[in-house]
């Protein structure tokens, strides 16, 4: 059982082997107790025939501090199974150069793992979530750092929060033209092409720092990507289960 517990969603992934059997994203909670998580976890794999009993370890990313400690005692005192949480301390193939590594977010490096080992590298990685961030690994395999911008929809909720006259909207409906012609569609206008602008000029500055030409790949994942991806003309491949295969390469690294 891999999850990616994010500050907004989570996302809990099954794997079987190398297959990645089942997915399931929830809201995330921090202050549940294990019982909640174990109760939420069994009712959502009830729905596609698997049990707790099945599985035979855990492994998650997390920046939410109640949540690791309720994960941890959900896998080793009520599942009985092996625990794995990502940290600074953990193997990951990657040299860390981030000034303290220990300030990097655990998905950033899951995504890091999982894009370098599945794409190749040079790499740029784009997760769009609470957070958006834009990671670079080099030629190398060193994890080099990288930028963090607001997410979209936090994005959207401060400007409606803050202007009267404003309300939210659905960014996933049909965008319209550039030049919108009423309020809610010059919304969405703004937020689509003007995101995915800044995502594909932070990419275009990270192939100058990079100086590794058209050898640059560059991957997204995250809840909110489909909304920008196709409108980023510098993004090549989106892949939804980025973080939990990097969790799976994690997993068989450290297992003990």
């Amino acid at each position: 059982m891999a999850a990616d517990v994010g500050n907004t969603q989570t996302v809990l992934g099954i794997f079987e082997g190398d297959e990645l059997r089942a997915t399931w994203r929830m809201a995330t909670e921090p202050h549940r107790m294990a019982d909640e998580v174990g109760a939420s976890c069994a009712s959502l794999f009830a729905l596609r025939g698997v049990g707790l009993g099945d599985i035979s370890a855990m492994i998650i990313s997390s920046d939410v501090p109640p949540l690791v400690r309720s994960y941890k005692h959900l896998a080793e005192d009520l599942m009985g199974v092996p625990f794995y949480a990502v940290s600074a301390g953990m193997k990951t193939g990657l040299e860390n150069r981030y000034d303290n590594p220990a300030q990097v977010g655990s998905d950033r490096i899951v995504n890091s793992v999982a894009a370098s080992r599945l794409y190749g590298t040079p790499v740029i990685i784009v997760d769009f979530g609470t957070a958006t961030t834009v990671c670079a690994v080099d030629a190398r395999g060193s994890y080099l750092g990288g930028a963090i911008m607001p997410g979209i929809y936090v994005s959207l909720e401060a400007l409606v929060s803050r202007a009267a006259k404003l309300t939210s909207v659905d960014l996933e409906e049909k965008v319209p033209k550039a030049i919108a012609t009423n309020t809610p569609d010059s919304i969405r206008s703004g937020f689509v092409y003007g995101y995915a602008g800044a995502v594909d000029s932070l990419i275009r500055r990270f192939k100058v720092e990079l100086d590794a030409g058209e050898d640059t790949r560059v991957v997204a994942t995250g809840g909110p990507a489909p909304v920008i991806v196709d409108h980023c003309r510098e993004i090549e491949v989106f892949d939804p289960a980025l973080t939990l295969k990097g969790l799976k390469i994690l997993y068989e690294m450290n297992a003990a």
